[in-house]
């Protein structure tokens, strides 16, 4: 699709892609590093694809500079884009920038960017792993103290 097509494009149809493009790619990558229970799949997708996931590797990508100019662009118009659904179980604002975020990968699948959607979706996951790291390491020196 072209550039021009999807600067038109609803961001929450863009978003609305975008989720089951990285949900998928979780999953493929969860399967593939540690193949098992899927109980145990789902629960370890879901720190990655929540809206807690999400808005925690956006925030550091665009702090880090690590997303292009046009991609940040891309992530702020559906970060902003006024949704009518409320979100059931996330924080309102962590909900806004995850909905960026997947208007960010639906962008890029459709502009057949697929390599660079490779990229940010590993990002994202090893963002989400660290943050994940420091919050064990602080937890458990509360533990001992």
């Amino acid at each position: 699709m072209t550039k021009e097509k999807l600067g038109k494009m609803n961001t929450t149809t863009l978003a609305y892609l975008g989720d089951a493009v990285f949900e998928v790619m979780v999953r493929e990558k969860i399967v593939t590093d540690r193949p098992g229970d899927v109980d145990r799949a789902h629960h370890t997708a879901v720190r990655y694809v929540s809206a807690a996931g999400q808005a925690k590797a956006a925030k550091a990508m665009v702090a880090s500079g690590f997303l292009t100019a046009e991609e940040t662009a891309v992530y702020k118009k559906g970060r902003n884009h006024r949704a009518m659904s409320r979100p059931q179980h996330a924080d309102p604002r962590e909900y806004k920038i995850a909905t960026g975020f997947e208007a960010l990968l639906g962008w890029l699948y459709l502009s057949d960017e697929r390599e660079r959607l490779r990229e940010i979706a590993a990002e994202a996951v090893r963002i989400v792993d660290s943050a994940e790291r420091k919050a064990k390491i602080v937890n458990n020196k509360q533990a001992k103290q």
